[in-house]
């Protein structure tokens, strides 16, 4: 097949080239591909890709203006899982389907000065994506009557185990470096021996973003309340402000949909 043929299939499809990956766990891992056409996206947003005809959105981790497109994937086994088990056997240089376009809602939020992302694991992936081109692009959003300085992000993060922590690392030292962002993890099963030296937050993350919220005295009308991640996570997390003047958005991130 021809590159120009690989291109576009059946009119639906792009190809693209694994040219990293990383694996974190048994059951995690990133990959970073390159599209054979131009791909534009919104952080936030997600692409879908596939393999022997199975295909499976993930939500994006880089900014649009990195080369690479990176995935932060859990693996799901049959029979739940269809797609990740192949991913996870795939090497470096070979070639997965992507849908030319990218799709989702779940984008950032610019009339709100306050963004309080609440995500586990995976469902940290999209918050990613924002602070990257927040960060790396200063003319991202500085049309808004939101001057770009005023903006606060609060990103919590929470997993069952610390080695989950996709990108805790990158989230910790933007922590330290600028006022504006802060990162909080947390483990909801601090007593296992794989957790062994872990002195950070305990708990399921939905359970603690009131509390955090409240200490840090954010105005509500202010402020939009972002989860992503566990199904269970995100109807708690928007049931506790519900009935309040935060600004709710969700995506569903979950093993469900592979």
């Amino acid at each position: 097949m021809t590159t120009s043929q690989s291109s576009t299939i059946k009119g639906k499809f792009s190809t693209c080239k694994i040219t990293r990956r990383e694996d974190l766990t048994e059951d995690l891992l990133k990959i970073w591909i390159e599209t054979s056409d131009p791909f534009n996206f919104k952080p936030g947003q997600y692409c879908t890709i596939g393999k022997n005809g199975i295909e499976r959105p993930y939500s994006i981790v880089s900014s649009p203006d990195e080369k690479e497109i990176e995935l932060f994937i859990e693996v799901v086994p049959p029979p739940d899982g269809n797609l990740t088990p192949i991913i996870q056997e795939l090497n470096i240089g070979e070639e997965l389907t992507i849908r030319p376009r990218a799709k989702g809602l779940f984008v950032f939020q610019p009339n709100y000065k306050n963004h309080v992302m609440v995500g586990t694991v995976t469902g940290t992936v999209p918050y990613v994506s924002m602070l990257r081109k927040y960060l790396n692009d200063n003319q991202w959003q500085n049309d808004n009557e939101i001057k770009r300085e005023n903006y606060n992000f609060y990103v919590l993060e929470g997993a069952s185990y610390v080695d989950e922590f996709g990108y805790d690392k990158e989230l910790k030292s933007l922590s330290e470096e600028y006022n504006n962002i802060d990162f909080y993890p947390s483990i909801s099963r601090p007593d296992e021996k794989r957790n062994s030296g872990w002195n950070g937050a305990k708990g399921r993350i939905n359970t603690l973003v009131e509390d955090y919220v409240e200490q840090r005295k954010l105005n509500p009308k202010e402020t939009c309340v972002y989860a992503c991640g566990h199904p269970q996570m995100i109807e708690d997390v928007n049931q506790r402000f519900s009935n309040t003047d935060f600004y709710f958005i969700e995506e569903r991130f979950w093993k469900d949909d592979d």
